[in-house]
């Protein structure tokens, strides 16, 4: 019987294998194994938390996003992007700030209410590729709640909590009906479009 492995444990261990200055994407996928599209997720997740890139990570993550509907193996990003190099020190000082949190989280966090995995991988993806798309809205702050849904969908994909997962799937469509209604209210003050109001 294979013993999994705590995702706090997985992102410790890359802290260790710190390649030098920079690492790359591909770096990153190709020591995550079956793991890589649940830890790209969540590691692109808390970048998108960051100002000024989360315009970047939202074409990240629906890139990804789309692999996972798709049913990939494993996430495959163009190669120049694959290759585009990130400061280690920025990634190691986020996953040193997240990993004693995960490890608290995943006293509680556990794998229960077993799903399809493929299946669940493509309802994933699908919320993503959405939750992904608004990040690339220019409005101040409106990453972070995105973000932080991702990061949590991510983590419970890692940890095969089902429990966690439909709670936050429940988050990302509560959020989408706010947006929508947000971006009707605001194209109806215009005078196109009827207001609900």
């Amino acid at each position: 019987m294979i013993t999994r492995v705590p995702t706090s444990v997985t992102l410790d261990n890359m802290l260790g294998e710190d390649p030098a200055e920079h690492i790359t994407l591909h770096w990153l996928t190709s020591r995550l194994g079956q793991r890589s599209f649940g830890v790209i997720l969540l590691l692109l997740a808390l970048l998108g938390l960051l100002p000024g890139v989360s315009g970047v990570v939202g074409v990240l993550l629906i890139i990804v996003a789309v692999q996972m509907l798709l049913d990939r193996p494993g996430p495959v990003v163009p190669r120049r992007v694959a290759l585009h190099r990130f400061q280690t020190r920025r990634l190691a000082s986020i996953i040193r700030r997240t990993v004693p949190v995960l490890r608290f989280l995943e006293r509680f966090i556990r794998p229960r209410w077993p799903t399809p995995f493929a299946a669940t991988k493509r309802v994933v993806g699908g919320v993503v590729l959405l939750l992904g798309a608004s990040l690339l809205i220019p409005v101040p702050l409106s990453n972070v709640p995105s973000a932080l849904l991702i990061v949590l969908i991510a983590f419970a994909y890692l940890e095969e909590d089902g429990a966690l997962l439909c709670a936050a799937l429940a988050g990302a469509l509560l959020l989408s009906v706010i947006v929508v209604a947000a971006a009707w209210e605001a194209v109806s003050a215009t005078g196109w479009l009827p207001s609900f109001l």
